[in-house]
This record gives C-alpha cells, sequence and structure tokens, in this order.
C-alpha cells in the first residue's frame, strides 16, 4: 500500500514539473531526467520527430549537447537506425546480433556506450501523430507496472508537448507566413516602381568653344611660354619651335640665291657677244627665281616657329616637361584654347553602362574637389560610336552644357550621373545581368 502511494506521488510530482515547462526544449530536459526514479536507466535521449528525421532535443545529465563530441555524432548514424526500428513498430531493442555494413558502427557504439537495451517511448499528439520519442538505455525491459506508469505519463507529456507547440510555433508561423506574403508583395510592386535609367561615368570640366592648338609644322618643341590652365590672351606666345635647322637651311637658301643672281648676270653680261651665253638666259633666269622661292618658303617657316594665342582663353594641357624637346609633326595637338566664360562637361559613357540617352537629357557632375554641389546641365552632342579613352575602355563621348550661375575651373574632374528615360525598377535591376547573359550566350 505504502509503495503504490509512493508511487503516485512520484507520478504526480514528475506531470507537475512537465506542466511547468515554458516550451518544448525545457519539456524535453524534464523528460530526460524527472523520470529517473521511477524507472532506474542508465542514460535517457529525448528527440523530436520532424516526419523526415528524430533531431537530437536533450541527453540526461548534459545541460547543454555538443554537436561535436564523439558520443554525439555516433548518435547520428544511429538515430538513423532507431528511426527504422521504431518504423517498424518495436519498443524493446538490442544490439544488432549479425551486424551488416550498415549497422557495424551501431553495434560498435553500443558496445562502448550503451547497456543491454534501449526502450522507445512514442509520444503521440490526440490525433495520433508521434510528437516526439524518449529512448531510455536500460539493463533489463521494463516490467509491466513500469510499462503502465510510463505510458501514463508519456500520455501527459504529449499533451504538453502539443500545447507548447502549438503555442510556440502556431501564432509565431502564422506571423511570419504573413510577413513572408507581405514581403513577397512589396518586393513585386517595388518592381513596377517608376524609375529613370540612370548611369555614371568619368568627366571632366571643358568649353563650348574649345580651340585645338597644333604644330604649325615638323620640329621640335623648343619651349612652351605658358603655364598649364594660364589665363592667355589673343596674341600673346604660347610655344616655340626649334630654329636650329631652318637657320641652317636659310644660310645655304641664301647662297644659293646669291649663286644663281651671279650666274644670271655674268650670262647677261656675255649674252651680245655669245651666243651659248643667251640661250642659257631663260634657264638662269628660272633657276634664281627658284632659289628665292625655296628662301622665301624658309623666311616664312621661321616666322611659324613661334605660336600666338588666337583669341583670349586658358590654356589647357598636362606640363610643359612633357613637351619640351619631344619631335612633333605638322597637325600635332600640342595644347587647347578654352573659353572659361562658356563651361560644358565632357563625360565618357563606358558602351557596357550606356542608357537610352537624347539631347536634352539631364546631366549632373560631381567633382571631386566639391562633391557636394554638382554641375547640373543638359546633353548637346552625342558620339555615334564607341571609341576607346586612354585608359583603354570602349566608351562614347558626349558633350553637355551647364547651367547658367554654375562655374568651375576647366581641368577639373568628376563623376557624371546621366539620366536617361523612364523605366521600371524590376526591369533596371536585372537589366546589366540580363546583358551580360546575353553576352556570354552570344544570344
Amino acid at each position: 500500500m505504502q509503495d503504490d502511494i509512493l508511487l503516485l506521488l512520484q507520478l504526480s510530482e514528475v506531470e507537475g514539473l512537465a506542466r511547468q515547462a515554458e516550451d518544448v526544449q525545457q519539456l524535453s530536459f524534464h523528460i530526460a531526467n524527472d523520470a529517473h526514479p521511477l524507472l532506474n536507466y542508465r542514460q535517457a535521449l529525448i528527440f523530436e520527430d520532424t516526419g523526415n528525421d528524430w533531431r537530437l532535443l536533450n541527453i540526461s545529465g548534459l545541460v547543454s549537447v555538443d554537436q561535436d563530441s564523439p558520443y554525439v555524432v555516433w548518435l547520428g548514424q544511429a538515430r538513423k537506425w532507431l528511426r527504422e526500428q521504431a518504423s517498424q513498430r518495436k519498443t524493446w531493442l538490442e544490439p544488432p546480433a549479425t551486424p551488416t555494413a550498415d549497422t557495424e558502427l551501431v553495434a560498435r557504439g553500443w558496445r562502448e556506450w550503451w547497456p543491454a537495451g534501449a526502450w522507445l517511448l512514442p509520444l503521440k499528439s490526440r490525433a495520433g501523430e508521434p510528437l516526439g520519442w524518449a529512448v531510455y538505455l536500460l539493463e533489463h525491459p521494463p516490467t509491466s507496472a513500469q510499462s503502465a506508469v510510463m505510458g501514463r505519463l508519456a500520455q501527459s507529456w504529449a499533451y504538453s508537448w502539443e500545447l507548447l507547440a502549438r503555442r510556440t510555433h502556431g501564432p509565431l508561423r502564422r506571423r511570419k507566413t504573413w510577413i513572408a506574403r507581405l514581403a513577397l508583395l512589396l518586393v513585386a510592386a517595388l518592381c513596377f516602381l517608376p524609375v529613370r535609367q540612370r548611369a555614371l561615368a568619368p568627366g571632366e570640366v571643358t568649353s563650348l568653344d574649345l580651340q585645338m592648338i597644333s604644330a604649325p609644322l615638323d620640329g621640335v618643341v623648343k619651349a612652351i611660354h605658358v603655364r598649364p590652365n594660364q589665363m592667355v590672351k589673343a596674341g600673346q606666345l604660347l610655344f616655340s619651335l626649334d630654329d636650329t635647322t631652318l637657320s641652317h637651311r636659310l644660310e645655304v637658301a641664301t647662297r644659293a640665291v646669291a649663286v644663281a643672281d651671279a650666274e644670271y648676270v655674268a650670262a647677261s653680261q656675255t649674252a651680245y657677244r655669245n651666243e651659248d651665253s643667251r640661250s642659257r638666259l631663260t634657264q638662269l633666269q628660272s633657276r634664281a627665281e627658284e632659289r628665292r622661292a625655296e628662301l622665301a618658303s624658309i623666311r616664312s617657316q621661321l616666322q611659324r616657329l613661334e605660336t600666338r594665342a588666337p583669341s583670349a582663353g586658358v590654356a589647357v594641357f598636362s606640363d610643359a616637361n612633357d613637351w619640351i624637346g619631344k619631335p612633333v609633326v605638322t597637325g600635332e595637338r600640342i595644347m587647347q584654347l578654352a573659353d572659361p566664360d562658356k563651361p560644358a562637361m565632357l563625360v565618357q559613357l563606358p558602351a557596357s553602362d550606356a542608357i537610352a540617352l537624347e539631347v536634352g537629357a539631364p546631366v549632373d557632375l560631381y567633382l571631386t574637389v566639391r562633391p557636394m554641389q554638382p554641375l547640373r546641365g543638359k546633353v548637346i552632342e552625342t558620339s555615334y560610336q564607341a571609341a576607346l579613352t586612354p585608359e583603354g575602355v570602349p566608351s562614347y563621348r558626349l558633350r553637355a552644357s551647364v547651367d547658367e550661375g554654375d562655374q568651375a575651373r576647366i581641368g577639373l574632374k568628376g563623376t557624371a550621373r546621366l539620366s536617361g528615360e523612364h523605366s521600371i525598377l524590376g526591369f533596371e535591376i536585372i537589366r546589366r545581368p540580363l546583358a551580360a547573359i546575353r553576352a556570354f550566350f552570344g544570344l
């Protein structure tokens, strides 16, 4: 009689502790540890039945489970075998008598860590679906009395498990479902958000009135008389070429003219009495005129060795030292002369970032020296074909105006933002990946 009363008290205490659990993980701790006075097991393992597999929740005597320990790693293999045995409705299990290749690892670990047998206690919902499994490691099969008591506890544990799982996962799962649906609708709506096509490209400040200053003839640059970005006046000397070669040619041509004139004079003096001299007069006169023309050409070239500014403006070039002593050919650009009162933007748009742009499209140039105050303007000129930039990037050359009131020094560089036609956000997100895929597959 006293044993029955003691058993009932223990059963009531175990059920009371299980009802105090706040979640399934805490309940699994009670299932693994509180039933020891009733069953006297060596160890208890609590698994959650997810439908496709078993997930280890708790091991008796342990506060937390180390997933990297050899025992827990072995349990990963033994769990599959236990699940197969449970599917065959077996409750008392012993190590495989004749281990196969699949069960050899289970048998070897059983001999090392487990006692004679393992008792499987299912925890089922009111609908009969398995919620979890309690595996008790015993030296002997449980008695009929122990089976009855543990069956009663299993019903109580399963009821608490079902309520805790519904309270924990039900509202949360519904809330997550609604959040996921709302997020999906929001993303779908954002994909149809109207936006303007935009592209970023390197740009610099230049001038609408830009004159090319090139070498007037073949030669070597002797001196650059202005500094980069210097304001020059009309007629101011910009650069000069070396005159050594032309000076020597001038001296030779001057002497050649004197010789030709002397020959002509001598022939004209003897022409009245010498038939040969009269016949050579025309030839000698032509030769003298040819020498004079050559001399005049050399003198003209000497005057062109100095290049002056055709109008006032800013001399745009990199560095004078890059040109001094450098041989140049006729027409080779040495510098540019820009009108600072007519600023403009020069943009090199890479072909890979090209968008549909028309004349009048807005352009914002964020200069490196003042990134918070962009220059604003509109596209006034676009190139038909892409050409290689000095960096070797195929780019379209765009020229844009600068709005009145915006001022910047010619030569400053930055990043230009180009605004094209209207589109939708979803297409703009996949535009470049789609172009890359088409280029890769040649579509």
